[in-house]
């Protein structure tokens, strides 16, 4: 079970922000994607990872002005990335370890994708399902 795996089912595509954005734009962004976090990206590099959580952080220290900060004074850097090929155990294991719940998916310097942690939790909990259908089946036809 490989991050890549999880791509092939959920789709590649990455929604994005840039670090000159504002805080107010993100807010926008996530609210009307109804999503926690966002790769920003410099080009083709992700250079950090603006979340629900920032926009908390940026608010208690600046209060309303926060939301015309820029994303790039704001966001998660550097980014703690994955590799398509990473087994989604050890995605799960570096998120808990690391206390974060969204990756960015690189594969030679580009982003190819961006998983949550529901994204793997999902992942693992139907292949347990499908795993436990199967044993049943087998014991069933035995």
């Amino acid at each position: 079970m490989t991050i890549a795996a999880i791509l092939r089912t959920k789709g590649g595509e990455v929604v994005s922000i840039t670090a000159e954005q504002t805080v107010g734009d993100a807010v926008a962004l996530l609210a009307e994607r109804r999503v926690g976090a966002v790769p920003v990206m410099a080009g083709d590099a992700v250079v950090g990872i603006f979340s629900e959580r920032d926009v908390i952080h940026a608010i208690a220290a600046h209060g309303g002005a926060a939301m015309t900060r820029s994303v790039g004074d704001t966001m998660t850097a550097p980014p703690i990335t994955v590799a398509p090929g990473e087994a989604v155990i050890g995605a799960l294991s570096l998120m808990t370890r690391r206390r974060i719940r969204h990756l960015p998916v690189v594969d030679q310097g580009r982003v190819v994708g961006f998983v949550s942690i529901g994204d793997l939790v999902k992942y693992r909990i139907d292949k347990i399902e499908a795993d436990a259908e199967a044993m049943r089946s087998y014991i069933q036809s035995a």
